[in-house]
């Protein structure tokens, strides 16, 4: 279920704008972006998890070469950003709905918006 706040506050997008620049929503996170970036955030995140998986098998390989490698630490460079971009945006959410006690929203919902869609945050 979406994060609703009391009135529109700025979330951070999980994707970048013009020369890399963060991207913010003005929103009370009910709407159709916020739910789209909530859809990102849960694909980021899952494809992190998976490319860890991957970087463990190469780290094993003794045959990897040099441009492996390099390849690897820029996706893994990639990955990182957008998870610590996720952290930001869901860190941000869930103090505003702590300081916005008539929001509604439980920390759970605020935490983590795709948790019951089974995304990166489920329980298992």
């Amino acid at each position: 279920m979406p994060h609703r706040t009391a009135g529109p506050t700025a979330r951070l997008l999980p994707w970048s704008g013009a020369g890399e620049q963060p991207c913010h929503l003005l929103t009370d996170g009910a709407g159709y972006v916020s739910r789209v970036a909530d859809r990102v955030e849960a694909v980021q995140l899952t494809m992190g998890t998976e490319l860890l998986g991957h970087a463990r098998e190469l780290l094993r390989d003794p045959r990897a070469d040099a441009g492996q490698l390099r390849y690897l630490a820029t996706r893994l460079s990639e990955a990182l950003r957008d998870a610590v971009r996720v952290a930001e945006s869901r860190g941000a959410r869930l103090l505003h709905a702590e300081a916005s006690p008539g929001s509604g929203a439980s920390p759970g919902e605020a935490e983590s918006p795709e948790r019951g869609e089974g995304g990166p945050g489920a329980t298992r």
